[in-house]
Protein backbone atom coordinates (compact mmCIF):
# COMPACT_ATOMS: atom_id res chain seq x y z
CA UNK A 1 0.00 0.00 0.00
CA UNK A 2 1.14 3.54 -0.74
CA UNK A 3 2.04 5.92 2.01
CA UNK A 4 -1.05 7.83 3.21
CA UNK A 5 0.85 10.86 4.47
CA UNK A 6 3.73 12.80 2.96
CA UNK A 7 7.04 12.52 4.79
CA UNK A 8 7.10 16.34 4.86
CA UNK A 9 3.76 16.41 6.70
CA UNK A 10 5.09 13.92 9.21
CA UNK A 11 8.20 16.08 9.70
CA UNK A 12 6.28 19.34 10.11
CA UNK A 13 3.88 17.67 12.55
CA UNK A 14 6.60 15.96 14.55
CA UNK A 15 6.14 16.62 18.28
CA UNK A 16 9.75 17.79 18.56
CA UNK A 17 9.18 20.39 15.83
CA UNK A 18 5.93 21.56 17.46
CA UNK A 19 7.68 21.84 20.83
CA UNK A 20 10.64 23.72 19.29
CA UNK A 21 8.26 26.24 17.69
CA UNK A 22 6.49 26.82 20.99
CA UNK A 23 9.81 27.28 22.83
CA UNK A 24 11.08 29.81 20.28
CA UNK A 25 7.88 31.88 20.55
CA UNK A 26 8.05 31.72 24.33
CA UNK A 27 11.69 32.83 24.35
CA UNK A 28 10.95 35.70 21.94
CA UNK A 29 8.11 36.96 24.15
CA UNK A 30 10.31 36.86 27.26
CA UNK A 31 13.13 38.84 25.66
CA UNK A 32 10.86 41.35 23.91
CA UNK A 33 9.53 42.36 27.32
CA UNK A 34 12.94 43.88 28.04
CA UNK A 35 12.42 46.42 25.23
CA UNK A 36 10.28 49.15 26.76
CA UNK A 37 11.43 52.43 25.18
CA UNK A 38 14.32 54.09 23.36
CA UNK A 39 17.72 53.66 25.00
CA UNK A 40 21.16 55.24 24.66
CA UNK A 41 24.13 53.21 23.38
CA UNK A 42 26.11 51.00 25.76
CA UNK A 43 29.53 52.66 26.15
CA UNK A 44 31.26 49.26 26.42
CA UNK A 45 29.91 48.31 22.97
CA UNK A 46 30.33 51.65 21.22
CA UNK A 47 33.97 51.34 20.11
CA UNK A 48 33.38 47.96 18.41
CA UNK A 49 30.16 49.31 16.87
CA UNK A 50 31.88 52.35 15.39
CA UNK A 51 34.54 50.06 13.90
CA UNK A 52 31.82 47.91 12.28
CA UNK A 53 30.07 51.00 10.88
CA UNK A 54 33.36 52.17 9.39
CA UNK A 55 34.13 48.72 7.98
CA UNK A 56 30.75 48.29 6.28
CA UNK A 57 31.22 51.71 4.68
CA UNK A 58 34.56 50.57 3.23
CA UNK A 59 33.18 47.20 2.13
CA UNK A 60 30.16 48.79 0.43
CA UNK A 61 32.16 51.63 -1.08
CA UNK A 62 29.97 54.19 0.69
CA UNK A 63 28.77 54.91 4.19
CA UNK A 64 25.35 53.86 5.46
CA UNK A 65 22.68 56.57 5.41
CA UNK A 66 22.36 56.11 9.17
CA UNK A 67 24.79 54.21 11.43
CA UNK A 68 22.27 51.38 11.79
CA UNK A 69 23.31 47.77 12.40
CA UNK A 70 20.57 45.72 14.08
CA UNK A 71 21.25 43.25 16.87
CA UNK A 72 18.48 40.93 15.70
CA UNK A 73 15.63 41.70 18.07
CA UNK A 74 12.95 44.36 18.35
CA UNK A 75 9.43 44.95 19.56
CA UNK A 76 7.00 46.52 17.14
CA UNK A 77 8.32 50.00 16.41
CA UNK A 78 11.33 49.51 18.70
CA UNK A 79 14.57 47.94 17.45
CA UNK A 80 17.82 47.17 19.25
CA UNK A 81 21.11 48.00 17.55
CA UNK A 82 24.49 46.32 18.04
CA UNK A 83 25.71 49.23 20.18
CA UNK A 84 22.99 48.39 22.73
CA UNK A 85 20.86 51.40 21.82
CA UNK A 86 17.15 51.07 21.15
CA UNK A 87 15.50 53.22 18.48
CA UNK A 88 11.97 53.92 17.29
CA UNK A 89 11.69 52.83 13.66
CA UNK A 90 9.57 55.40 11.84
CA UNK A 91 10.55 54.38 8.29
CA UNK A 92 10.14 50.58 8.57
CA UNK A 93 12.98 49.85 6.15
CA UNK A 94 11.46 52.21 3.54
CA UNK A 95 8.00 50.81 4.11
CA UNK A 96 8.85 47.11 4.42
CA UNK A 97 8.45 46.01 8.05
CA UNK A 98 4.71 46.59 8.33
CA UNK A 99 4.22 44.10 11.17
CA UNK A 100 7.08 45.61 13.14
CA UNK A 101 10.29 44.15 14.50
CA UNK A 102 10.35 40.59 15.89
CA UNK A 103 6.74 39.90 14.88
CA UNK A 104 5.60 36.57 16.29
CA UNK A 105 3.57 35.97 13.14
CA UNK A 106 6.67 36.40 10.99
CA UNK A 107 8.73 34.25 13.37
CA UNK A 108 6.22 31.44 12.79
CA UNK A 109 6.35 32.04 9.03
CA UNK A 110 10.16 31.98 9.11
CA UNK A 111 10.23 28.71 11.04
CA UNK A 112 7.84 27.10 8.55
CA UNK A 113 10.05 28.36 5.72
CA UNK A 114 13.18 26.98 7.40
CA UNK A 115 11.51 23.58 7.60
CA UNK A 116 11.17 23.45 3.79
CA UNK A 117 13.91 21.76 1.78
CA UNK A 118 15.27 24.83 -0.04
CA UNK A 119 16.04 28.39 1.01
CA UNK A 120 15.10 29.83 -2.40
CA UNK A 121 12.20 29.16 -4.77
CA UNK A 122 13.10 29.33 -8.44
CA UNK A 123 11.89 29.04 -11.97
CA UNK A 124 12.38 25.26 -12.03
CA UNK A 125 11.68 24.34 -8.42
CA UNK A 126 8.82 25.79 -6.42
CA UNK A 127 6.64 24.53 -3.59
CA UNK A 128 3.01 24.57 -2.53
CA UNK A 129 3.65 27.82 -0.64
CA UNK A 130 4.15 29.55 -4.01
CA UNK A 131 0.82 28.22 -5.27
CA UNK A 132 -0.92 29.51 -2.15
CA UNK A 133 0.63 32.95 -2.53
CA UNK A 134 -0.20 33.28 -6.23
CA UNK A 135 -3.79 32.17 -5.55
CA UNK A 136 -4.16 34.65 -2.68
CA UNK A 137 -2.70 37.60 -4.61
CA UNK A 138 -4.79 37.04 -7.75
CA UNK A 139 -7.95 36.60 -5.68
CA UNK A 140 -7.28 39.76 -3.66
CA UNK A 141 -6.38 41.87 -6.70
CA UNK A 142 -9.43 40.72 -8.68
CA UNK A 143 -12.06 40.95 -5.94
CA UNK A 144 -13.60 44.18 -7.24
CA UNK A 145 -13.60 43.30 -10.94
CA UNK A 146 -10.03 43.84 -12.13
CA UNK A 147 -9.12 41.34 -14.87
CA UNK A 148 -5.83 40.23 -13.32
CA UNK A 149 -5.63 36.52 -14.09
CA UNK A 150 -1.91 35.84 -13.66
CA UNK A 151 0.93 36.61 -11.27
CA UNK A 152 4.71 36.24 -11.49
CA UNK A 153 6.82 36.53 -8.34
CA UNK A 154 10.20 38.21 -8.07
CA UNK A 155 12.71 39.05 -5.36
CA UNK A 156 12.55 42.86 -5.60
CA UNK A 157 10.19 45.65 -6.57
CA UNK A 158 12.57 46.79 -9.29
CA UNK A 159 12.50 43.30 -10.80
CA UNK A 160 8.69 43.24 -10.61
CA UNK A 161 8.70 46.47 -12.62
CA UNK A 162 11.28 45.07 -15.07
CA UNK A 163 9.01 42.08 -15.64
CA UNK A 164 6.06 44.42 -16.17
CA UNK A 165 8.00 46.31 -18.84
CA UNK A 166 9.00 43.10 -20.64
CA UNK A 167 5.41 41.81 -20.62
CA UNK A 168 4.09 45.12 -21.90
CA UNK A 169 6.71 45.66 -24.62
CA UNK A 170 6.29 42.15 -25.97
CA UNK A 171 2.52 42.62 -26.19
CA UNK A 172 2.75 46.10 -27.70
CA UNK A 173 5.72 45.61 -30.05
CA UNK A 174 7.01 47.54 -31.94
CA UNK A 175 5.86 50.38 -29.60
CA UNK A 176 8.87 51.34 -27.47
CA UNK A 177 8.06 54.53 -25.55
CA UNK A 178 6.67 54.85 -22.01
CA UNK A 179 4.63 57.55 -20.31
CA UNK A 180 4.88 58.35 -16.60
CA UNK A 181 4.12 61.12 -14.13
CA UNK A 182 6.64 63.81 -13.36
CA UNK A 183 8.27 63.14 -10.00
CA UNK A 184 7.72 59.38 -10.21
CA UNK A 185 10.00 56.64 -8.89
CA UNK A 186 10.05 53.24 -10.64
CA UNK A 187 13.38 51.76 -9.51
CA UNK A 188 17.11 51.93 -10.19
CA UNK A 189 17.74 49.23 -12.81
CA UNK A 190 18.89 50.31 -16.28
CA UNK A 191 15.29 50.42 -17.52
CA UNK A 192 13.45 51.64 -14.43
CA UNK A 193 16.05 54.36 -13.78
CA UNK A 194 15.02 55.85 -17.13
CA UNK A 195 11.40 56.06 -15.92
CA UNK A 196 12.30 57.41 -12.47
CA UNK A 197 12.12 61.19 -12.80
CA UNK A 198 15.42 61.95 -11.10
CA UNK A 199 18.44 62.65 -13.28
CA UNK A 200 20.95 61.86 -10.51
CA UNK A 201 19.77 58.23 -10.45
CA UNK A 202 20.77 57.67 -14.08
CA UNK A 203 23.96 59.71 -14.25
CA UNK A 204 26.44 57.94 -16.53
CA UNK A 205 23.92 55.27 -17.58
CA UNK A 206 23.17 54.56 -21.23
CA UNK A 207 19.69 55.45 -22.40
CA UNK A 208 17.51 52.34 -22.57
CA UNK A 209 14.00 53.80 -22.86
CA UNK A 210 12.30 56.86 -24.29
CA UNK A 211 10.12 58.26 -21.48
CA UNK A 212 7.75 61.23 -21.60
CA UNK A 213 6.20 62.78 -18.51
CA UNK A 214 2.70 63.98 -17.67
CA UNK A 215 2.31 66.51 -14.79
CA UNK A 216 0.92 64.93 -11.62
CA UNK A 217 -2.20 66.01 -9.75
CA UNK A 218 -2.17 69.36 -7.93
CA UNK A 219 -4.63 69.25 -4.97
CA UNK A 220 -4.72 73.06 -4.82
CA UNK A 221 -6.00 73.24 -8.41
CA UNK A 222 -7.69 69.87 -9.09
CA UNK A 223 -9.67 70.79 -12.21
CA UNK A 224 -6.91 72.84 -13.75
CA UNK A 225 -4.23 70.19 -13.08
CA UNK A 226 -6.46 67.51 -14.65
CA UNK A 227 -6.88 69.64 -17.78
CA UNK A 228 -3.12 70.27 -17.93
CA UNK A 229 -2.36 66.54 -17.57
CA UNK A 230 -4.87 65.57 -20.27
CA UNK A 231 -3.45 68.18 -22.64
CA UNK A 232 0.11 66.98 -21.98
CA UNK A 233 -0.91 63.37 -22.60
CA UNK A 234 -2.67 64.22 -25.85
CA UNK A 235 0.33 66.27 -27.00
CA UNK A 236 2.69 63.34 -26.39
CA UNK A 237 0.37 60.97 -28.25
CA UNK A 238 0.18 63.39 -31.18
CA UNK A 239 3.97 63.86 -31.29
CA UNK A 240 4.69 60.12 -31.17
CA UNK A 241 1.71 58.30 -32.71
CA UNK A 242 1.54 54.53 -32.09
CA UNK A 243 4.87 54.57 -30.26
CA UNK A 244 3.68 54.27 -26.64
CA UNK A 245 3.46 50.81 -25.09
CA UNK A 246 2.28 51.87 -21.62
CA UNK A 247 1.78 54.56 -19.04
CA UNK A 248 3.08 53.89 -15.54
CA UNK A 249 0.71 55.15 -12.85
CA UNK A 250 1.98 55.89 -9.34
CA UNK A 251 -1.40 56.65 -7.75
CA UNK A 252 0.22 58.08 -4.63
CA UNK A 253 3.67 59.40 -5.32
CA UNK A 254 6.32 57.95 -3.02
CA UNK A 255 9.76 59.46 -3.50
CA UNK A 256 8.07 62.36 -5.26
CA UNK A 257 6.78 63.56 -1.87
CA UNK A 258 3.81 61.41 -0.74
CA UNK A 259 1.27 63.19 -2.91
CA UNK A 260 -2.01 61.36 -3.61
CA UNK A 261 -4.01 61.78 -6.79
CA UNK A 262 -7.79 61.61 -7.21
CA UNK A 263 -10.08 59.32 -9.18
CA UNK A 264 -11.38 62.29 -11.19
CA UNK A 265 -7.78 63.01 -12.21
CA UNK A 266 -6.86 59.45 -13.18
CA UNK A 267 -9.99 58.39 -15.09
CA UNK A 268 -9.79 60.91 -17.99
CA UNK A 269 -6.17 59.88 -18.59
CA UNK A 270 -6.97 56.18 -18.42
CA UNK A 271 -9.93 56.52 -20.78
CA UNK A 272 -7.71 58.16 -23.40
CA UNK A 273 -5.09 55.41 -23.00
CA UNK A 274 -7.73 52.67 -23.27
CA UNK A 275 -9.10 54.23 -26.47
CA UNK A 276 -5.58 54.23 -27.95
CA UNK A 277 -4.83 50.64 -26.87
CA UNK A 278 -2.01 51.72 -24.53
CA UNK A 279 -1.34 49.54 -21.49
CA UNK A 280 -2.31 50.89 -18.07
CA UNK A 281 0.36 49.77 -15.63
CA UNK A 282 -0.13 50.65 -11.96
CA UNK A 283 3.02 50.63 -9.86
CA UNK A 284 1.93 49.60 -6.33
CA UNK A 285 5.36 48.66 -5.01
CA UNK A 286 4.90 51.18 -2.20
CA UNK A 287 1.13 51.74 -2.06
CA UNK A 288 0.22 48.06 -1.58
CA UNK A 289 -1.45 47.69 1.82
CA UNK A 290 -1.17 51.39 2.69
CA UNK A 291 -4.59 52.77 1.82
CA UNK A 292 -8.02 51.79 3.13
CA UNK A 293 -8.04 49.03 0.48
CA UNK A 294 -5.36 46.40 -0.13
CA UNK A 295 -4.46 47.98 -3.50
CA UNK A 296 -4.60 51.72 -4.16
CA UNK A 297 -6.29 51.09 -7.53
CA UNK A 298 -9.13 49.48 -5.55
CA UNK A 299 -9.36 52.50 -3.26
CA UNK A 300 -9.69 54.76 -6.33
CA UNK A 301 -12.14 52.30 -8.01
CA UNK A 302 -9.93 51.95 -11.10
CA UNK A 303 -10.36 48.16 -11.33
CA UNK A 304 -11.89 48.24 -14.82
CA UNK A 305 -8.88 50.10 -16.25
CA UNK A 306 -5.82 48.21 -14.96
CA UNK A 307 -3.89 45.83 -17.23
CA UNK A 308 -0.70 45.26 -15.23
CA UNK A 309 -0.06 45.85 -11.50
CA UNK A 310 3.19 45.53 -9.58
CA UNK A 311 3.49 45.18 -5.81
CA UNK A 312 6.24 44.68 -3.27
CA UNK A 313 7.84 46.27 -0.19
CA UNK A 314 5.54 45.29 2.69
CA UNK A 315 4.54 42.08 0.86
CA UNK A 316 8.17 40.85 1.07
CA UNK A 317 7.76 38.65 -2.03
CA UNK A 318 7.31 41.07 -4.94
CA UNK A 319 4.82 40.42 -7.73
CA UNK A 320 3.75 41.36 -11.24
CA UNK A 321 0.03 40.78 -11.84
CA UNK A 322 -1.39 40.94 -15.36
CA UNK A 323 -4.49 40.18 -17.39
CA UNK A 324 -4.83 37.19 -19.68
CA UNK A 325 -4.37 39.52 -22.63
CA UNK A 326 -0.83 40.30 -21.44
CA UNK A 327 0.21 36.71 -20.69
CA UNK A 328 3.68 36.59 -22.35
CA UNK A 329 5.17 34.01 -24.66
CA UNK A 330 7.34 31.23 -23.17
CA UNK A 331 10.89 32.31 -22.38
CA UNK A 332 10.23 35.97 -21.63
CA UNK A 333 9.99 35.58 -17.84
CA UNK A 334 12.45 33.30 -16.10
CA UNK A 335 14.38 33.90 -12.90
CA UNK A 336 16.78 31.66 -11.00
CA UNK A 337 15.23 32.98 -7.79
CA UNK A 338 11.61 34.15 -7.92
CA UNK A 339 11.76 34.71 -4.15
CA UNK A 340 13.13 33.15 -0.99
CA UNK A 341 11.03 30.53 0.76
CA UNK A 342 11.00 32.75 3.86
CA UNK A 343 9.75 35.74 1.83
CA UNK A 344 6.91 33.64 0.39
CA UNK A 345 5.87 32.38 3.82
CA UNK A 346 6.15 35.91 5.20
CA UNK A 347 3.98 37.23 2.36
CA UNK A 348 1.30 34.64 3.16
CA UNK A 349 1.38 35.63 6.84
CA UNK A 350 1.20 39.36 5.96
CA UNK A 351 -1.73 38.83 3.58
CA UNK A 352 -3.54 36.82 6.25
CA UNK A 353 -2.98 39.56 8.84
CA UNK A 354 -4.11 42.29 6.42
CA UNK A 355 -7.24 40.39 5.37
CA UNK A 356 -8.36 39.40 8.89
CA UNK A 357 -6.92 42.12 11.12
CA UNK A 358 -9.45 44.91 10.50
CA UNK A 359 -7.08 47.15 8.56
CA UNK A 360 -9.33 48.27 5.70
CA UNK A 361 -12.48 50.30 5.20
CA UNK A 362 -13.54 53.67 6.60
CA UNK A 363 -13.21 52.49 10.22
CA UNK A 364 -10.19 50.24 9.68
CA UNK A 365 -6.82 50.51 11.42
CA UNK A 366 -5.14 52.21 8.47
CA UNK A 367 -7.72 54.99 8.38
CA UNK A 368 -7.50 55.42 12.17
CA UNK A 369 -3.68 55.46 12.22
CA UNK A 370 -3.64 57.87 9.29
CA UNK A 371 -5.97 60.31 11.05
CA UNK A 372 -3.98 60.10 14.28
CA UNK A 373 -0.69 60.83 12.50
CA UNK A 374 -2.01 63.61 10.25
CA UNK A 375 -3.96 65.30 13.06
CA UNK A 376 -0.90 65.49 15.30
CA UNK A 377 1.35 66.65 12.45
CA UNK A 378 -1.22 69.32 11.49
CA UNK A 379 -1.23 70.67 15.05
CA UNK A 380 2.59 70.73 15.09
CA UNK A 381 2.67 72.44 11.70
CA UNK A 382 0.31 75.23 12.85
CA UNK A 383 2.22 75.67 16.09
CA UNK A 384 5.64 75.79 14.42
CA UNK A 385 5.12 77.40 11.01
CA UNK A 386 8.84 78.00 10.56
CA UNK A 387 9.81 74.41 11.41
CA UNK A 388 7.28 72.04 9.84
CA UNK A 389 5.21 71.94 6.65
CA UNK A 390 2.64 69.29 5.94
CA UNK A 391 1.56 66.64 6.53
CA UNK A 392 1.54 65.20 3.03
CA UNK A 393 0.23 61.87 1.86
CA UNK A 394 -2.59 59.49 2.44
CA UNK A 395 -3.26 56.38 4.48
CA UNK A 396 -0.03 55.26 6.08
CA UNK A 397 2.07 56.96 3.44
CA UNK A 398 2.49 60.12 5.49
CA UNK A 399 5.36 62.57 5.59
CA UNK A 400 6.22 66.18 6.35
CA UNK A 401 8.89 68.74 5.47
CA UNK A 402 11.18 70.19 8.13
CA UNK A 403 12.85 73.62 8.18
CA UNK A 404 13.45 74.90 4.63
CA UNK A 405 13.30 71.40 3.09
CA UNK A 406 16.92 71.51 1.94
CA UNK A 407 18.88 68.24 1.86
CA UNK A 408 21.56 69.61 4.19
CA UNK A 409 19.16 70.75 6.94
CA UNK A 410 16.93 67.70 6.57
CA UNK A 411 19.90 65.37 7.00
CA UNK A 412 21.03 67.28 10.11
CA UNK A 413 17.50 66.98 11.52
CA UNK A 414 17.39 63.22 10.77
CA UNK A 415 20.81 62.72 12.31
CA UNK A 416 19.61 64.48 15.46
CA UNK A 417 16.49 62.32 15.57
CA UNK A 418 18.55 59.15 15.17
CA UNK A 419 20.88 60.09 18.03
CA UNK A 420 17.83 60.81 20.20
CA UNK A 421 16.36 57.40 19.46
Amino acid sequence: MGQKKLIADQFHGDKRVTRAKALLKEALRDHKRLLKSERSPNLALQKKYEALIKEIGVLRGRSLVHPYLASGIGKGALVELLDGSVKYDFITGIGVHFLGHSSEKLLSAGIDAALEDTVMQGHLQQSESTVKLLRALISAASKSGACLAHCFLSSSGAMANENALKIIFQKKAPASRVLAFGGCFAGRTLATAQITDKAAYREGLPKTLEVDYVPFFNPEHPSESTTIAVQALEAHLANHPNQYAAMCFELIQGEGGYYPGERNFFTPLMKILKERGICIWVDEIQTFGRTSELFAFQYYSLDSFVDVVTSGKMLHACATLFSGEYNPKPGLLSQTFTASTSAIHAALAILKELSSGGYFGEKGKIERYSKRMTNHLSVMSKRHLDLIRGPFGFGIMTGFTVLDGSLEKTNLFLSGLFKSG
